[in-house]
């Protein structure tokens, strides 16, 4: 019987533990692939308070080994199923079962990929899914937004401030942010809109992103492939075509919103009493890695706060 088990070992869910293990709590970390989260496919972290500039991948490390150090023990076994007990939770898990008075659901969402070759090879290397995040890395330079939602539009005109031009390419002629935000990003004299067309390919250059290839669409579904695809060349891309939280393993257990991530305030307390949501899985407008730090930190302060062990 654990204090608290920790679903996730990314960014909000490390943190957890730290701040459990610190109370003296009987802490387990369960992870299905590796520690870190999304973070570790970040080449430089700029943006957090107190460290300049530390790769993701040193980030992440640092938290593991402080977990670690502290007392937790971390699994590295993907979570199936999570039962209610009487006076707990059963966390089920592909090799084994384990029990716990509080859990911590900190599995954190995966960005939409284009589903192109060399995307991967490309990400972190000019090619990326957060602008809030590394934005600053393409001062004055020419970079690509691809999407047609309010995230799309929110980065283009964050960009827009930033850098020398911006591109905003979405497969279809009308875009689904909300009208005003696209007659302000329209409006910007270094925004350029370009649709209907969809990414066909990622052209690379030294092991870089340098440009996109681009295909007409008939712009009502946005699938149909029309004329000669053309070459666009930029030094950055941002894919902005949505995220998918990571909380099947939850449904009918906690309240979700309509795309899957876990309802919770401020408090990171979900609708089930003993179970708390961290990170990027829960409902939040901001999704950065302060935040899922800061998650992490006060789901594991209200979780020792609420229930006697």
């Amino acid at each position: 019987m654990y204090d608290i088990v920790v679903i996730g070992a990314g960014a909000a869910g490390l943190t957890a533990a730290i701040y459990a293990t610190r109370a003296e709590k009987k802490v387990l970390v369960l992870e299905g692939k590796t520690y870190g989260g999304q973070i570790i496919n970040s080449l430089s972290v700029e943006n957090y308070p107190g460290m300049y500039k530390v790769s993701g991948p040193d980030f992440a490390k640092a938290l593991y080994e402080q977990a670690k150090e502290l007392g937790a023990e971390i699994g590295f076994e993907a979570v199936t199923k999570v039962n209610k007990l009487e006076n707990g939770f059963e966390i089920v898990t592909e090799d084994d079962k384990y029990e716990a008075k509080v859990v911590i659901i900190a599995t954190g969402s995966e960005y939409r990929k284009l589903g192109l070759p060399l995307e991967k090879e490309l990400e972190g290397k000019g090619l990326s899914y957060c602008a809030t995040c590394d934005g600053a890395f393409f001062k004055d330079k020419e970079v690509i937004v691809n999407g047609g939602g309010n995230t799309a539009l929110y980065d283009a005109e964050y960009l827009a401030r930033i850098c020398k031009k911006v591109y905003l390419v979405h497969r279809r002629s009308e875009f689904r942010g909300d009208k005003a935000l696209f007659d302000r990003v329209k409006a910007l004299s270094n925004v350029e809109i370009v649709a209907p067309a969809v990414i066909s390919e990622l052209l690379p250059e030294d092991g870089k992103f340098a440009g996109v290839v681009l295909s007409s669409t008939d712009g009502e579904t946005g699938d149909a492939i029309l004329g000669e695809p053309k070459e666009l060349r930029a030094e950055g891309l941002f894919v902005a075509i949505g995220s998918k939280p990571s909380s099947e393993v939850f449904e009918g257990l906690v309240e979700m919103d309509e795309n899957g991530y876990i309802v919770a305030s401020e408090d990171c307390k979900t609708s089930v009493p003993g179970i708390f949501v961290a990170g990027d899985v829960r409902t939040s407008s901001l999704k950065q890695l302060v935040t899922a730090t800061a998650d992490g930190a006060r789901a594991a302060t209200e979780a020792v706060k609420a229930f006697s062990y």
